[in-house]
């Protein structure tokens, strides 16, 4: 529902900025204890990274059944996966049936852009300002802005003079695309592109695929879901829930507790055969514990994959080219693939790699590289995200003492939680920077986040409580741990969005949680338990 700006100023509870995953389970959360919330979100409906991305072949990574909310039994219930992984339409509909189903939209202000955030000390409250000129104030501040939302599009020359059409992936028509007898470059290779190359691959007339960086993908293995496996699905929701909160990545899959080292080759061979059989993540997050932290166990593994890719491309040069060999596998994003490789295999679709062969200018016409000009119908641009961080810069955040949070995370994020920064009271950050949510199955991990922010919000309520913020030496603490548990990961070495390097000018820091869901819960409850430890209230 959108209001009018005849009832701007009006003060809330809590203002949510964004109605994604976490934001419509926030608005649902907080109303459930009687708070008055008003939801601000960019697009015109529920759904956040769902509902921006809607490119060809796009869709859950994770299973469905362990992506849906937990909080409702009837929900559950009522609502039928099709598939073991949703593709985007499919969970859009289920985020619209979960809006209706709460009646969330009527606290939804929808085509509204955040502009500016600002503490008043004198009122003890938000003022928030949307793009459009209205005003709202509240006395919590919470941001459901999404991890990976703020696209980014490299500064290549002459990229305005295309005289075709172009967009990034994030930014895809909502209306249909014919690609049919089109010639269409893709620029980027990670896991959006993956999806989607493996999709219009297909229709267009010519594919040209420009890549940085090749990424280690592995099959997916998506299939229908049966009447007699939905039935089970149902039957086993609590075993299933149980087992994503034990988990490292609250994933359906968790670390092998032997060394890839200790294992003879022939049977670690075997290991690795058996986990790309598997659906999902098998073979990223139900690997030998030690892949992620030691080199030569990450070797084994790495050089199992690329053996693999070279086995599904035709042409050895190609495949070669699509074969990682300045990082090792899983140390960046991990890919799901549905016949990524084998689109290689088809005559209208080219290899052009960019580190040998690079993007010197776009043309009105197409793409100008090093070695040849290519004319073009369409560009899309897969080139990534401001990961973690670069949503916030899009909002003017200012705290108690009016410094902005861009100049305090100039250097890099300082927390406490991921949920919080000093100097900013009142202000939660669901799925922020340093959360446990941010190297997680995302759904199971912003339960915990929402529930924890509720949580807390009605302790303050209970005890005559009006303000939160957090230490200084909470959030030093805090920040240096997440640092202290990334360093060993090879995760910390690697260039890649976890840790800023897609992004020039970004200082590299490592903006997730690596220490794993439960560990993260535990620290939660431990601090709730400890009267909130490292929070000062009032």
């Amino acid at each position: 529902m959108s209001e009018g700006k005849e009832n701007s100023n009006q003060i809330f509870d809590a203002i949510v900025i964004g109605a994604g995953i976490s934001g419509m389970y926030q608005l649902y959360s907080l109303r459930k204890l009687g708070k008055s919330v008003k939801v601000v979100e960019a697009g015109s409906d529920v759904g956040g990274t769902w509902y921006w991305n809607r490119y060809p072949g796009c869709r859950f990574d994770s299973e469905s059944y362990s992506y849906a909310y937990s909080f409702s039994k009837d929900l559950l219930e009522e609502w039928d996966w099709t598939e073991h992984f949703s593709p985007q339409p499919e969970t859009l509909k289920y985020l619209q049936y979960v809006a209706k189903k709460f009646d969330l939209k009527k606290d939804i202000q929808f085509n509204a852009r955040v502009k500016a955030a600002k503490y008043d000390p004198k009122k003890m409250r938000w003022v928030v300002r949307t793009e459009e000129g209205e005003t709202f104030e509240s006395t919590f501040l919470i941001t459901a802005i999404g991890a990976l939302s703020s696209p980014y599009v490299p500064e290549f020359n002459g990229k305005d003079s295309f005289r075709g059409k172009s967009w990034h992936t994030s930014q895809w028509p909502k209306e249909s695309v014919d690609l049919s007898t089109k010639r269409v470059g893709v620029i980027g290779t990670g896991a959006t592109a993956v999806q989607m190359i493996t999709e219009i691959s297909k229709d267009v007339g010519e594919l040209y695929v420009f890549q940085l960086k090749p990424e280690y993908c592995v099959p997916l293995g998506n299939r229908k879901i049966d009447a007699d496996t939905q039935k089970d699905i149902k039957r086993r929701y609590p075993e299933i829930f149980k087992k994503c909160k034990n988990s490292f990545g609250s994933f359906l899959h968790d670390f092998d507790e032997r060394s890839a080292l200790d294992v003879p080759s022939e049977e670690r061979e075997r290991f690795y055969e058996e986990l790309w059989g598997q659906p999902g993540f098998g073979l990223w997050l139900g690997n030998f514990h030690d892949i992620l932290t030691n080199q030569e166990a990450n070797d084994t593994v790495s050089e199992f994959v690329r053996k693999k890719i070279k086995e599904q491309v035709d042409n050895p040069v190609i495949a070669e080219k699509l074969c990682p060999k300045d990082h090792g596998f899983g140390t960046r994003r991990v890919p799901l693939e549905s016949g990524y490789y084998k689109a290689y295999n088809r005559p209208n679709v080219h290899l052009i790699d960019i580190t040998e062969n690079p993007i010197e200018n776009i043309t009105s016409n197409g793409i100008q590289t090093k070695e040849s000009n290519i004319d073009l119908d369409l560009i899309i641009y897969a080139t990534g995200f401001d990961a973690i961080t670069g949503a916030f810069k899009n909002i003017d955040i200012s705290g108690e003492e009016g410094q902005s949070l861009e100049e305090k995370w100039k250097d890099g994020p300082s927390t406490y939680l991921g949920l919080q920064t000093q100097g900013f009271p009142n202000f939660f950050t669901l799925v922020g920077p340093h959360n446990g949510s941010t190297f997680c199955n995302i759904p199971r991990c912003i339960e915990q986040n929402v529930e924890w922010v509720t949580e807390c919000i009605k302790y303050m309520s209970d005890n005559g409580f009006s303000k939160i913020e957090t230490e200084k030496k909470a959030e030093e603490e805090w920040t240096q741990h997440v640092y202290e548990v990334a360093k060993p990961s090879l995760l910390m070495k690697t260039d890649s969005w976890f840790v800023g390097a897609n992004i020039p000018g970004k200082k590299r820091n490592f903006l997730m949680y690596a220490g794993g869901s439960p560990t993260y819960r535990a620290k939660c409850e431990e601090i709730v338990k400890n009267g909130y430890e490292g929070f000062k209230l009032s």
